[in-house]
């Protein structure tokens, strides 16, 4: 999320959000997101 923020040229990321969710026992899967933004 990092890296892709920075390649967009943006100065931070906000609203991180993490999801979790079971895809078949024994595993699972996580989701994070924000959105980038840049500073005026």
């Amino acid at each position: 999320m990092i890296n892709d923020a920075q390649k967009l040229g943006a100065d931070a990321i906000v609203n991180i959000r993490f999801m979790t969710s079971a895809v078949m026992q024994g595993a699972s899967e996580m989701l994070a997101y924000g959105t980038a933004v840049k500073i005026k």
